[in-house]
């Protein structure tokens, strides 16, 4: 029995090395949800833009963040226990430029240009997102570059008429087309 489309030109597949720039290219493949995530309080505030955001368990509700440790954020994760992952609408490309640090705002700075509320952990929540999971900091794993951040849901917020923001190949994207439901067999 053959997988393969007949009407569907095949191309050979070709085995490349592990390393860092090929599991980086490799990666570009995979499209993913804009999500930024806030924490800390006052003048500790900071956050990045992520797309290595999941659903962890439904008993309790917990998300998963992967964040670099060398990231100004980890520090402030820590000592706050608490981070909001604020998943972007297609109209917050902006949002997310300031949060991955383009234009080199940093901390409290990346918050402005936007209209925020605190939450239950204390972590701001963006008024306008897609989705809002304010998320208190259950354990973090530390492996390799990251820490693997598994947050048990307190808050959800979310914005019914939006699409969402998209980052795939070394770009950001959104849905042009909601009306079209894939299905599998």
């Amino acid at each position: 029995m053959t997988l393969l489309d007949p009407n569907v030109a095949a191309t050979a597949l070709q085995d490349a090395p592990a390393d860092a720039a090929t599991f980086k290219l490799a990666m570009r493949h995979l499209a993913g949800a804009v999500s930024v995530i806030t924490t800390g309080r006052g003048e500790q505030r900071t956050g990045f833009t992520a797309t290595s955001v999941s659903s962890f368990s439904m008993e309790p509700p917990a998300m998963i963040v992967c964040l670099n440790r060398s990231s100004s954020s980890w520090p402030v994760v820590q000592q706050h226990l608490g981070f909001c992952i604020n998943l972007l609408a297609h109209d917050q490309l902006h949002v997310a430029d300031r949060f991955s640090g383009r234009g080199g705002a940093t901390g409290v700075a990346r918050y402005e240009g936007a209209a925020w509320q605190e939450l239950v952990t204390g972590a701001l929540g963006l008024s306008d997102a897609l989705t809002v999971i304010d998320c208190e900091l259950d354990e973090a794993i530390e492996r390799h570059s990251h820490a693997i951040l598994i947050g048990r849901v307190r808050a959800i917020r979310t914005r019914e008429t939006a699409e969402p923001l998209l980052y795939w190949h070394g770009a950001y994207r959104h849905i042009s087309n909601l009306d079209r439901v894939l299905t599998s067999a």
